[in-house]
């Protein structure tokens, strides 16, 4: 079995650092030509998988925007998942999942064991339960070869106030982060980690004290490039040491393009971002 974080690097070094986001929202739907449906989210996801096979590396389905649709929508989002990986696709579950116990580890369940309905690759967790309470989906995590991204900082303006709360003699995004960092050194891999952070792109790393701890490359997910405004250019500027495991997670600035001129935006966006 191989480490995510290994599957991950081959995955950045072969098909670069884009992350395609797959996120059918209601108006991206009609945009299409699709109906807001569980079919039209389905169709949707599937016609962007087809687009980034081949061209990237890795894709991220947002979840909540199959969950709307209720037991249709998760019966879709089970198709694309499946067909993504299919296709040799690093997929990302953007579940956004966190809680305590028995419960969160059904989460990591759904999400991460082999065969499960919902399979993916990794999964986006919430640690503000705290770190320790994802202890069983670490690993859960690591005996399957998946991999899990913590949330640390995050680029809404809402969150600034939690993540610079002082934690000792830090901020709460820094502390999570090292706390991930020290588990991540322990587990399976070489170069990368399997366990790694969401860092949104337009999040100042100095105002929330983030930096990188530890020997191995922790894998970044990072949302907000594109149409929030940051740009491959950004990259290395922005993430400093981080910048080796950034994952540049693009959404809107790529599906608005549309179908018929979603394959040739993906591989533009892919270029300018390169390989690891």
């Amino acid at each position: 079995m191989t480490a995510f974080g290994t599957r991950l690097r081959e995955a950045v070094l072969s098909g670069g650092r884009l992350c395609v986001g797959i996120d059918p929202h209601e108006s991206l739907l009609r945009e299409w030509g699709l109906p807001a449906s569980a079919e039209g989210a389905r169709e949707f996801g599937l016609r962007v998988v087809d687009a980034a096979a081949g061209r990237v590396g890795t894709v991220k389905p947002q979840v909540s925007f199959f969950e709307r649709w209720g037991a249709a929508g998760y019966a879709a989002l089970e198709d694309v998942l499946a067909a993504a990986r299919a296709t040799g696709l690093v997929v990302i579950a953007d579940a956004k999942r966190g809680d305590i116990g028995t419960t969160m580890d059904a989460y990591a369940a759904a999400w991460l064991t082999p065969g499960s309905p919902l399979e993916a690759d990794a999964m986006t967790v919430s640690p503000y339960l705290g770190v320790g309470a994802l202890a069983s989906t670490f690993d859960l995590a690591l005996a399957h070869g998946k991999g899990v991204f913590v949330l640390a900082a995050t680029s809404n303006p809402e969150a600034i106030t939690t993540q610079t709360a002082r934690a000792g003699d830090t901020t709460t995004a820094a502390l999570i982060a090292e706390q991930v960092a020290e588990r991540a050194e322990a587990g399976p891999g070489q170069d990368w980690s399997s366990l790694g952070l969401v860092i949104g792109a337009t999040v100042d790393l100095a105002t929330v004290q983030l930096a990188p701890v530890g020997s191995r490359v922790l894998p970044v997910l990072a949302p907000g490039f594109g149409t929030q405004g940051a740009e491959p250019g950004d990259l290395a500027r922005v993430f400093g040491g981080f910048s080796a495991g950034v994952l540049a997670s693009e959404s809107r600035s790529i599906l608005s393009a549309g179908p018929d001129g979603l394959g040739a935006r993906i591989q533009e966006r892919a270029a300018l971002y390169g390989g690891a």
